[in-house]
Order: structure tokens, then C-alpha cells, then sequence
């Protein structure tokens, strides 16, 4: 089945990082904003570190911005917008700027997600990116091959980070999980990193607004052995499936395809641990540890 409007299928050769050449540090929407800023601070009259200091930042760290090695924060964007006097101009490069925190592949798929009513998830691999604490989301991101650099790593988690306002939202949407036995048992950081993710899970897991359910070893029957995916409502009611494997991403928006996959995300809910004996699971791994 082809993706429709919404649906790319992004085949990445910029290696380790996983972003498109025009959108890596260094290149495209982060290497505009750092030109703008170092005309903004020059005309201003400003040092690196004397911007750095009213900003609350070091001169190295201005000089990575207005380089383009690194991706500034939106709250850097905002301070700087109003320390230099720019008038928005800085202002209206945020939100790309802040696309280009994630690889390509993702940007579209995280656009709709900040946004949803609904999402649900199945997580064959790895803990839940909305669900992984800094430390896992580190060790994550420091074992992808090939590596990624100290600066690339900071940025993913950062943005990792980022994408867990979706808890505290005031229009709470509806968020569900269903996560294979094997990632909540494969120590990713070692047995105290992965202690203090279990801890988080079942913080999320007593949230109103959100349902945890374990898929565990020894079911005979499983309506997930394609992969894992994304299933997103949006506010107009729109439903679309987002599924990602090796950098290479898609997104489904032609109502045959994601009904597909709303089958077989309710087929697992019925086949996983129900969220009551998913928590018991959870608490018995961490007495275990």
C-alpha cells in the first residue's frame, strides 16, 4: 500500500545522524539562523561572550550556534530574539529550527504527534521514546551504529526530552502502550538505568490518561509480528499510521492502510497482559533487580 499526501518514504544516505544533507548541523534552516544571529549580535555591537552572558550561555556555546554545529533551544531562540532586538526575525525561524532537532525521517511523524487527541503504540524494540528517561534515551542513542557524535547525541536527547510535554498538555490526549516483555527485561544502560526506566513506566502507567500493557514471551498468538508502529488522531479526526524500521519511515493516511493497522493494534491489546497485571509485571521486575 502507497502512503498518501502525508506519507513519505524517506530513504536516508546522509549516514550516521539520519537527517537529509540540507538539514544537518552546519547546512539549510540551522545554518540560515546562525548567520542571522552572528549579523544580529555584530550589529548590536556585542561579543560572543557578552551575549552569552545575558543569555545565560557560554561564548563556546554562541559560537556553535552562529556556526551552525549546533542546534539551538527554543527558549535560547525566544531570549535571543529579545536581547538583540530582532523583531521576530529569529522568532521565525524557531519552529524549523526545531524540526531539525530529529533526523529526517522523524520530523513529520514528531509535527503531528505534539499535536495529537490520541496515540498509540506498539514498542517492539525499545522503550517508548515519550516513555524513556534521560539516562536510557542516552544509552540508546551512544550504542547506534554507525556512532553518533557527543553534540548529536546531546541534541536527540534533548529533543527526546522535549517530546514528553505531551504529559502535562492541558487538553490531555489519550496515550497507549503495548510493549514487548523482551525491552522491558534487556538491561539498555546497564541494571540501575534500566531500574530507573521501570520506576517511570509505572509513573506513567497511574496517569489518567494513560494505558501500559506488557506483551508477554509466552503467548502463543501475536497480531504484531510485522513491526512495531504508530497509530495518531489529530483534532480534526484525522487517523493516520506511522511505522518506521532502519531510518526508513512512513506515513499512512489512506483509510484501508491504517484500518489495517488500527486491526491489528487491537488485536494485541486483547492478547497482552491487561494495564492492572501489565503494572504487576513491572513492580515484580523492579523487586527482581
Amino acid at each position: 500500500m502507497e502512503p498518501t499526501e502525508l506519507g513519505t518514504d524517506v530513504d536516508d544516505t546522509a549516514g550516521e545522524t539520519g537527517s537529509r544533507p540540507e538539514d544537518d548541523p552546519g547546512t539549510g534552516v540551522v545554518a540560515a539562523f546562525g548567520r542571522q544571529l552572528k549579523l544580529l549580535r555584530t550589529a548590536a555591537g556585542m561579543e560572543r561572550a557578552e551575549l552569552g552572558s545575558r543569555l545565560g550561555y557560554s561564548a563556546s556555546s554562541i559560537a556553535s550556534y552562529e556556526q551552525g554545529r549546533r542546534i539551538p533551544p527554543p527558549r535560547f531562540i525566544e531570549r535571543a530574539d529579545e536581547v538583540l532586538g530582532a523583531g521576530g526575525v529569529l522568532l521565525a525561524l524557531k519552529e524549523e529550527v526545531a524540526r531539525a532537532q530529529y533526523p529526517a525521517f522523524f520530523r513529520d511523524a514528531a509535527k503531528l504527534e505534539a499535536v495529537a487527541v490520541e496515540l498509540h503504540l506498539y514498542a517492539a524494540l525499545a522503550v517508548p521514546g515519550l516513555l524513556q528517561t534521560e539516562e536510557y534515551a542516552r544509552a540508546v542513542f551512544g550504542m547506534r551504529r554507525p556512532l553518533l557524535d557527543e553534540d548529536t547525541i546531546e541534541q536527540r536527547v534533548s529533543a527526546r526530552l522535549a517530546r514528553q510535554e505531551i504529559f502535562s498538555r492541558k487538553t490531555l490526549p489519550t496515550l497507549s502502550f503495548v510493549i514487548e516483555e523482551a525491552v522491558l527485561t534487556r538491561p539498555i544502560g546497564g541494571q540501575r538505568v534500566m531500574r530507573g526506566q521501570l520506576e517511570q513506566i509505572l509513573l506513567h502507567g497511574q496517569r489518567r490518561n494513560v494505558v501500559i500493557q506488557v506483551m508477554p514471551h509466552d503467548r502463543e498468538e501475536h497480531s504484531g509480528l510485522a513491526g512495531p508502529f504508530t497509530l495518531i488522531e489529530t483534532h480534526e479526526g484525522r487517523r493516520i499510521a506511522y511505522v518506521e524500521v532502519q531510518r526508513h519511515s512512513r506515513l499512512y493516511t489512506e483509510r484501508e492502510a491504517v484500518r489495517d493497522i488500527e486491526a491489528q493494534y487491537g488485536i494485541l491489546r486483547a492478547q497482552a497482559l491487561t494495564p492492572r497485571d501489565s503494572m504487576a509485571f513491572i513492580e515484580k521486575r523492579l523487586g527482581e533487580g
